[in-house]
Parts: C-alpha cells; sequence; structure tokens
C-alpha cells in the first residue's frame, strides 16, 4: 500500500520532492501508525459493505474501522455481526486477502500473517464487548487475515484489560499480529476530578500491551455529551473548551515524545454538507487564486471542510497524528494536510544533521533552527514523510487537496 497511489504516476511525478515509500500490512506498528491517515468509520450493517470497502480503497482511503458499537442500534448487534462476517469472508473469497504485487507467491520467509493484502485499506473492527473479539476471528476463519486489529471504546483502566486480554488470546490462537486502538470518551476521562488518574491509569496498562498497541483514539462526540455539547462546524473541538483540556491532559500523558507515548489520533471531525452559517470561512481567497482554484475552495466551504482544515491544523499543532472521518470526502484534506512540505523537510534534515547540539538559521532563512529541543519534532516529521511524502518545493496544499480528492 501507498499514499497517493491513486493518482496519476506522471502527475505524482510533479507533486513529490520524495515520493510516499510503501508500506505492508504488517509493518513496524510505528510507521502504521502515522500511515493510518484519515480513518472512515462505518458502520458494520451496511448492505453493500464489501464493494464500500473495495470503493474506499480506489478512493485513496488507507485506514476503515468497521463498527458494531455506536454506529449501530442495540437491536442491531447481530444482524450487523452476521454482515461483518459475510462481507469480509466475501472479500476474501474474491482475492483481496492475496498478497500484492505477487498473488499466490508468499515472499521467502514470510509468515501467513504478514502478507500485504491488496484491494482493501488497514481494517479493524470496532466492538462492545470483549467476547467479540475471539468471536469474530473464528468466524472469519481465514478472512481473518484482512482484519488489522480491533478499536476498543470506552477505554479505561477498569474496562480496557478485558479487552486487551482477548486481543491477547485472540492473536496467539490465530497466529495474527493484530493490534488494538483504545479509544478514550468516557466520562472519567473528561470529567476534571477523575482525568489524571484515569490517564495515568490507562497509560500503565497500555504499557504492558506497548506491541499491542498502534494508536490511542480521541471519541470527541462521547466527551462533549458529558457535558450535553455538540461542536457546531464553524468551530473546532480546540474551541470546545472542556473537551479541549482533556484532550491537552491525554496528549500530556500518552503522547509524550521520551519514548513512553503513543500516538494519538485526531477526533472525529462528524460534518459532511454545510446548513447556515454564523461565522465567515476560515479559507484565505489568496492560496486558492494563486492556483486558479477558486471553485475548489467554494466546494470546500459548501461542504463545511474549510472547518474540517482548520481542525486538522490545529490536530498537528497539538501533537496529533490522523484524523477520524465518516465520509470519504474528509479523506483528501487530511491526507493532503499530511504531506511534509518542502520546507520542514529542509528543516527537519538541518535538525538531525547536527549531532552535538547548535542552532543554525533554517534553509529557508526564515526561523531558527535549534539542534536539542526540535530533535523530537524532526523524528516525528521524518516518519511522516516517510509515509505521505514531501512535497516539490513550489507545490501548495492547495494543489496536493486538488488531486487527492481527483477520484
Amino acid at each position: 500500500m501507498r499514499h497517493f497511489d491513486h493518482i496519476d504516476t506522471a502527475y505524482r511525478k510533479h507533486l513529490f520532492y520524495r515520493h510516499p515509500r510503501p508500506f505492508r500490512r504488517h509493518d513496524d506498528p510505528a510507521v502504521l501508525a502515522v500511515a493510518l491517515g484519515a480513518t472512515l468509520y462505518c458502520p458494520a450493517t451496511r448492505p453493500a459493505l464489501a464493494g464500500d470497502i473495495e470503493k474506499a480503497a480506489r478512493r485513496g482511503v488507507m485506514s476503515m474501522v468497521v463498527c458494531l458499537e455506536d454506529a449501530i442500534g442495540d437491536d442491531e448487534v447481530a444482524e450487523a455481526e452476521d454482515n461483518l462476517v459475510a462481507q469480509l469472508r466475501d472479500l476474501h473469497a474474491r482475492g483481496a486477502g492475496e498478497p500484492e504485487p505477487d498473488r499466490g507467491r508468499r515472499a521467502a520467509g514470510e509468515r501467513a500473517g504478514e502478507r500485504s493484502i491488496g484491494g482493501v485499506p488497514l481494517l479493524f473492527v470496532r466492538v462492545r464487548d470483549p467476547r467479540q473479539i475471539g468471536d469474530i476471528a473464528a468466524r472469519l476463519g481465514p478472512a481473518a487475515g484482512l482484519v488489522s486489529g480491533f478499536v476498543l471504546p470506552k477505554f479505561t483502566a477498569s474496562s480496557g484489560g478485558a479487552f486487551l486480554d482477548a486481543l491477547e488470546d485472540t492473536a496467539a490462537r490465530t497466529g495474527l499480529p493484530l493490534l488494538a486502538m483504545p479509544v478514550l470518551e468516557s466520562p472519567e476521562t473528561v470529567h476534571s476530578e477523575s482525568r489524571t488518574e484515569v490517564l495515568h491509569d490507562v497509560a500503565r496498562l497500555l504499557a504492558k500491551h506497548r506491541d499491542r498497541v498502534l494508536a490511542v483514539r480521541i471519541g470527541a462526540t462521547d466527551m462533549s455529551a458529558a457535558y450535553g455539547l455538540r461542536r457546531p462546524p464553524d468551530l473546532t473541538i480546540y474551541d470546545i473548551r472542556p473537551v479541549a483540556a482533556a484532550i491537552t491532559d491525554i496528549v500530556n500523558v500518552l503522547g509524550r515524545a521520551d519514548g513512553s507515548g503513543f500516538v494519538v489520533t485526531g477526533p472525529v471531525w462528524e460534518y459532511f454538507s454545510a446548513g447556515e452559517r454564523m461565522f465567515k470561512p476560515q479559507l484565505r481567497q489568496s492560496p486558492f487564486e494563486a492556483q486558479r482554484a477558486a471553485p475548489l475552495r467554494q466546494r470546500l466551504i459548501t461542504s463545511d471542510l474549510d472547518g474540517l482544515i482548520r481542525e486538522v491544523h490545529l490536530d498537528k499543532a497539538n501533537g496529533l497524528t490522523g484524523k477520524t472521518v465518516i465520509h470519504p470526502t474528509h479523506v483528501a484534506a487530511v491526507h493532503a494536510l499530511s504531506v511534509v512540505t518542502h520546507e520542514e523537510y529542509c528543516d527537519a534534515a538541518d535538525i538531525l544533521g547536527y549531532a552535538g547540539g547548535g542552532a543554525m538559521a533554517s534553509s529557508y532563512a526564515n526561523k531558527m533552527n535549534e539542534a536539542k529541543p526540535h530533535r523530537a519534532w524532526a523524528e516525528r516529521l521524518m516518519l511522516r514523510a516517510r509515509v505521505f511524502g514531501v512535497a516539490a518545493r513550489d507545490v501548495t496544499f492547495v494543489e496536493l487537496l486538488e488531486a487527492a480528492g481527483s477520484r
């Protein structure tokens, strides 16, 4: 798999100074956590789920979550499980689970669970009960190889242990390198009087299962619900102060760059069509006019994607990587903003080139780079450059966005 492979090869050569590198379904979790990008959620009840998954892959989606929890009704669980199993088994039967590019031929020394699976994104199942993990894997049979892991809802230290134990048991039984994505969204996680203790307890639990934890996800919708709130499309989650405070503490405890932290992903953007606007659009006209892309700007505004773009910028600035989305039209914006700019790449390369510390003017002569305090930032940025690439010097976000959304 490789980001932006759905774009014409010749045009990719124009867009990138360094191209995104391919990754495999069971690569190093540190790489996969960054490669998730925009993680598209969909309910497990969708009647054409298999086709939806393949269609998403053709549009550049690299990770999907099929939901058996909040996205479906309490009376739909059995139906949703049956549909999920049938659809994934159908995908597997049609060859979606065979390795790319050499279908039918296994590379030397490669285990069955480590083959790159073509035609589908990284797939995760969001369960509501720990028992579903082993049950679904057993019912899927060989098609379980399509599943990269499970999303664990309402995660706390008291509830999460059973989920992680079930995941470990299922991985041992099937031989699959299954990964976990716990979701922090419970009231205890957002309420100020309990939050610090809960997060430190979660950190200790996750540390015991570090090899299984791909990323920590933030459930901003449930967090907002703890206060009876809902973020309007004109505002970002960082304008909702009670939830923003919780995100700050999550990054502080679980997103540290000292080796103890995890990748923390951006919260869901839940809007995909515009209603009445109260505030001015959040996209400046000049970058779009320079690229003669005024119609693109208007489409983004009409679909409320200007708010998404601003929130992704704030996610990155606050230490979050990737984002949960609920509509395919969101994916291009998240991925275009994940591409490392040529200026960022030059800064990071300069910083990593100074082993003994010190300060220097940037290659673009517009800022100071300090080798020691900026090193962790530079290392993280280089990992993002590996999977999302580095834009050519004169290529802007607008051009990347237009290209990423071209299919």
